[in-house]
C-alpha cells in the first residue's frame, strides 16, 4: 500500500513539474521569437532611416551588399544581402507598434511572407486570419497559393466593409463572409466527367477530413441526409455541420449545374425547420450553403442572398489557374458595384417622387 501511495504521489509531482517545464518552454519560445523579430525589424528600420530614399538605388544596394559581407563575417549567415533586404521590406511594411502587437503570435518568417503581399487589404486579411486561426507559415503559404482571399465571400465587398470586418476579428466577432467562400476547390474528390449528386456526396464523405479543411477551421460534421419532415413530406438535407466560432448550424445542399432561384425557397424551408427543431437556446440562427457546380453570379447578386442567411458558392473538381479566380472576383465586384449604383439611382428617384 505504501509503495502504491509513493508511486501515486510521485506521478502527481511529475505531472505538475512537466506542466511547469512546458509552460516555461512556451514562454521562452515566445520571448525569443518576439526579441528576434524586433531585432531584425530594428535593423531594417535603421538602414531605411540612415540611407532613406537611397535604399533601392544602385548606390544603396552597394551599401547594403558591403554591410552584409561585414555582418556575415562577424555574426554569421543570418545577415546575408537577401536577409537584410527582407529586414528592410518588413520595416517598410509594418510600423513598430504593429510589429510589437503581432510578434508574440507571428514568427519572423510570417512577417516576411506577409510583407511581400503588395495589396494592403489582402495582406491585412492574411495577417488577421494568421492570428485568429494560428496559421503556421506552411498553412499561410498554402492559403495564398489557393487564392483564399479571392475566394472568400468578403473579397467582393467595398474596401471599407472588408477593413471593418477584419478589425472585428480581434473582438471575436467573426463575420460569415470571412468564413464562407464563393468558390470551393474539391480536386481531392477524384471526380471527373459525369457524376451524380449522390456520387458527389459519397466522395465528400469518403474524404471528409479534406472537405472540412477546405470549408475552413472550426467546422464540425453533424449529420448526412438530415431528415426534415414537414406536413407528412420527408425532405433530406445533404450535409449538416456546426461552426464553433459562428456558433450556428450550417446546412449544406449539393447541386449539379447552375444556381436556380427555386433552391433559395428550399433552403429557407430547411433553415426554418432547423431553427425551430434543432437550434439550441445559446446558438445563433442557422446558415445555409448551396454548393453548385457552375457559377452564375448575377442571379445571386440580384436575389441579394448575402443579406440573408443563405450563401451560394461554386465548387470545382479541378484546380484552375490563378487568373481564373482573379477574373471571377473582378466580375463579382463589377456586378456588385453596378447593382449598388442602380439601387442608389432608384432611391434618388423615389425621393424626388
Amino acid at each position: 500500500m505504501e509503495i502504491a501511495k509513493i508511486k501515486e504521489n510521485s506521478e502527481q509531482l511529475l505531472f505538475g513539474i512537466e506542466q511547469l517545464i512546458e509552460q516555461t518552454g512556451r514562454q521562452v519560445a515566445v520571448y525569443l521569437n518576439t526579441t528576434i523579430s524586433r531585432l531584425y525589424w530594428s535593423i531594417g528600420n535603421y538602414i531605411i532611416t540612415e540611407i532613406q530614399y537611397e535604399a533601392y538605388s544602385q548606390y544603396g544596394q552597394q551599401i547594403v551588399a558591403t554591410l552584409s559581407q561585414t555582418l556575415t563575417e562577424k555574426y554569421g549567415k543570418g545577415y546575408t544581402y537577401s536577409a537584410l533586404r527582407r529586414m528592410i521590406r518588413v520595416a517598410e511594411t509594418f510600423d513598430e507598434k504593429m510589429l510589437a502587437t503581432l510578434s508574440p503570435t507571428l514568427s519572423w518568417s510570417h512577417f516576411i511572407e506577409l510583407a511581400y503581399i503588395e495589396n494592403s487589404t489582402k495582406r491585412l486579411f492574411y495577417q488577421q486570419m494568421c492570428v485568429a486561426e494560428k496559421w503556421s507559415l506552411r498553412t499561410l503559404r498554402q492559403k495564398e497559393n489557393t487564392m483564399l482571399f479571392e475566394r472568400t465571400a468578403i473579397a467582393a465587398k467595398p474596401e471599407d466593409v472588408i477593413l471593418q470586418e477584419l478589425q472585428n476579428i480581434d473582438n471575436q466577432d467573426l463575420s460569415p463572409d470571412l468564413v464562407f467562400k464563393n468558390t470551393y476547390v474539391l480536386d481531392f474528390l477524384g471526380l471527373s466527367g459525369y457524376y451524380s449528386e449522390k456520387d458527389l456526396e459519397d466522395a465528400i464523405l469518403h474524404n471528409l477530413e479534406q472537405f472540412i479543411m477546405e470549408l475552413g477551421q472550426d467546422f464540425a460534421f453533424v449529420e448526412r441526409q438530415k431528415r426534415i419532415p414537414i406536413d407528412s413530406v420527408d425532405y433530406s438535407l445533404d450535409l449538416l455541420f456546426f461552426h464553433r466560432k459562428l456558433n450556428r448550424l450550417i446546412a449544406i445542399d449539393l447541386k449539379l449545374g447552375k444556381f436556380q432561384p427555386k433552391y433559395k425557397g428550399q433552403m429557407e424551408l430547411y433553415l426554418k425547420y432547423l431553427q425551430k427543431h434543432d437550434q439550441q437556446p445559446h446558438e445563433n440562427s442557422p446558415v445555409g450553403l448551396l454548393l453548385c457546380s457552375e457559377g452564375n453570379t448575377e442571379h445571386i447578386e440580384l436575389l441579394m442572398l448575402d443579406e440573408k442567411n443563405i450563401k451560394v458558392a461554386q465548387y470545382l473538381t479541378a484546380l484552375p489557374d490563378k487568373q481564373w479566380f482573379i477574373d471571377k472576383l473582378n466580375k463579382s465586384i463589377a456586378i456588385a458595384q453596378e447593382n449598388a449604383k442602380s439601387a442608389g439611382e432608384a432611391l434618388k428617384m423615389a425621393k424626388k417622387i
